[in-house]
């Protein structure tokens, strides 16, 4: 089904181009064992997944990402942290209720999630430092000082869980790119959690 935004709420939402959402018969070759996989995995294919399936090559590497960084070393808290920060940096309109919903689906304090979302204080200082360090590696596209490093560091992470974040933020930037270009509609389950960004 082609997709066509006509009433755009803010520019990151519209697109004049339209891209295929597609589904297991509509798909690539290449791409119909791959939306398999995901509506195994999540019960559905959500919308991201099924554009990006016009590039095989992309979905199958945001597959192969997501399940590397759901195996870091950081907990539920800490990869949601990851994750809204750089959706929330990127004004992802698709992304932030996505997460959300799955947030919640891992018992995520709603705490944090709200704090994400509306950019306010963490309920704590090593959930901020995460932030924190998150977006100086989105900013300053990995030139982050000495110092930030060290405050992370600081903070009780360690310097493979910096490398970690770089991950995270390659998965989020094949997410969050995909959605501006492709103005993907949030799906049904997470429209409950639509968002605009508060700045």
């Amino acid at each position: 089904m082609p997709l066509l935004v006509f009433i755009p709420t803010n520019f990151l939402e519209y697109s004049m181009i339209d891209f295929p959402i597609h589904d297991e018969t509509t798909a690539p070759e290449d791409s119909k064992p791959l939306l398999a996989k995901s509506k195994k995995d999540f019960g559905m294919i959500p919308g991201l997944h099924a554009v990006m399936a016009e590039a095989p090559g992309l979905l199958e590497g945001y597959q192969v990402l997501h399940k590397l960084f759901m195996n870091t070393s950081f907990d539920k808290d800490e990869l949601t942290v990851i994750w809204q920060t750089i959706n929330v940096e990127h004004s992802c309109h698709y992304c932030v209720p996505a997460h959300t919903g799955i947030a919640k689906s891992m018992r995520v304090d709603d705490a944090i999630n709200d704090a994400l979302r509306d950019e306010t204080p963490l309920p704590n200082a090593r959930l901020e430092a995460l932030r924190t360090f998150t977006l100086s590696v989105v900013r300053e596209r990995g030139n982050v000082d000495d110092n930030a490093i060290q405050a992370f560091i600081d903070a009780g992470f360690t310097k493979r869980q910096i490398l970690e974040v770089v991950l995270g933020v390659s998965q989020k930037v094949m997410s969050n790119y995909t959605n501006h270009l492709a103005a993907t509609p949030v799906d049904a389950a997470f429209k409950s959690f639509a968002w605009q960004k508060a700045s």
